[in-house]
């Protein structure tokens, strides 16, 4: 163990803390307390924060609300990420794990209705779908991406069976997190060594959380806060999102063909899922499922690409692995390369009939364009753009639908 990694196991982080919001009588406090967990007869908090030489503690509030900017009620209950028990673990937690547990269950929140499994690696999710059991949605999340998806976190918001461990079994993840595990799953996890396996009782609620926000704070590195109300994404069910319609120069343009059922359910899903991928953002999803995830590039035309190119891989990736046992780099013969590839250009990698989102507005129809030739057929963007009109027509061009949210989902 090298000496940078031996510094940060002694805890520098009092037992309780408390933050103090405001002054004089008005003044609020808020009371934490450190989280540990019985590990090997020792009893540890988090094993590091996002490196191995960043000393970090978990606390847990200790008091239900907190009043910002005398309007806004703001629950802290503590009771998901803050209350995990750890039930097994030949390693405790570190920050990044419990962070990407987090941001899987921002998007969980949305999509109680059905079984549902995130994959996230690295504060983005890999991938994430819904399905008829949690092992068919666990199989398909990891499935998206699995090349990402490797030593992610797995969240699910249905008790994990033998089913969905027996097919984890192959499969290298760190985290595991889940409302109940049925009996002889962690026995069948044991092998495991690595794995954290965590409980969160509260999931069985989460969509008490759907409409919930929070108090946000971000440190500068001068010491200094930002403070904002947590982002809630708006419902397409609701009423909020609207086919896309733009004047320019005195004349309406609009969209010629409305959403179909099963677009404007991947358009909510689409929607849910980009509030927890990192900006600049682009992704597309089909039938309930990621295809591809573009994530914390700088430009739209280059994240719009960029998960085209995944899509593509990803889809590769699937074929290589379900028909032959191994990844498709490992492919050695060129003619069953070529198969593959045949056949992942059929359908554009699953991006054929796919929807499009997009956490900003385009701005000029070029980051369109690259779905709309990849085959998508429906959009979802925020709207909002000089050249609103331009990208609408490359919409009618290829026959696709598109929606504006009104709304941006920019996460920094």
């Amino acid at each position: 163990m090298s000496d940078i990694y031996r510094k940060v196991q002694a805890d520098p982080f009092p037992d309780e803390i408390e933050i103090r919001l405001g002054s004089g009588p008005q003044a609020q406090t808020i009371h934490y307390r450190k989280v540990t967990w019985q590990v090997a007869d020792q009893e540890l908090g988090l094993r590091y924060g996002e490196n191995p030489d960043q000393p970090a503690a978990l606390y847990r509030p200790l008091d239900a609300n907190i009043q910002l900017a005398d309007a806004v009620p703001i629950s802290l209950g503590g009771d998901l990420v803050s209350s995990v028990e750890l039930l097994r673990s030949g390693k405790h937690p570190s920050k990044t794990n419990l962070t990407d547990v987090d941001s899987a269950l921002g998007v969980l929140r949305f999509l109680s209705e059905r079984p549902c499994c995130v994959v996230v690696k690295h504060n983005n999710p890999s991938g994430v779908a819904l399905g008829g059991s949690i092992s068919e949605a666990f199989v398909r999340a990891w499935n998206a991406d699995p090349i990402a998806a490797f030593g992610g976190a797995v969240v699910v918001n249905r008790p994990v069976d033998l089913t969905t461990a027996d097919a984890l079994d192959d499969r290298y993840i760190e985290v595991l997190a889940a409302p109940e595990f049925e009996p002889g799953v962690l026995d069948r996890l044991a092998g495991k060594k690595n794995l954290r396996v965590v409980q969160i009782r509260a999931l069985e609620r989460l969509s008490d959380y759907a409409t919930a926000r929070y108090v946000d704070f971000h440190s500068l590195v001068d010491g200094g806060l930002v403070s904002q109300l947590s982002y809630l994404p708006l419902d397409a069910r609701e009423g909020t999102f609207s086919v896309a319609s733009a004047t320019r120069k005195g004349s309406t343009h609009s969209v010629e063909r409305a959403p179909t059922e099963a677009e404007w359910d991947d358009i909510r899903f689409g929607w849910y899922v980009q509030s927890a991928v990192i900006s600049n953002s682009v992704l597309y999803v089909k039938d309930g499922c990621t295809v591809a995830v573009g994530a914390g590039e700088q430009d739209r035309v280059g994240v719009a690409t960029l998960a085209r190119d995944k899509a593509l891989r990803n889809a590769a990736e699937r074929i290589a692995r379900a028909e032959h046992g191994t990844s498709f780099a490992q492919l050695i013969d060129p003619g069953i390369r070529a198969e593959i590839e045949q056949s992942v250009q059929r359908d554009n990698g699953g991006l054929v009939g796919a929807t499009m989102v997009s956490d900003g507005f385009f701005p000029f129809r070029d980051g369109i364009d690259v779905g709309l030739n990849a085959g998508v057929r429906c959009v979802v963007q925020p709207g909002g753009s000089l050249r609103d009109a331009e990208v609408i027509a490359a919409c009618n061009e290829h026959n696709a639908t598109m929606v504006f949210t009104g709304q941006r989902s920019f996460r920094h």
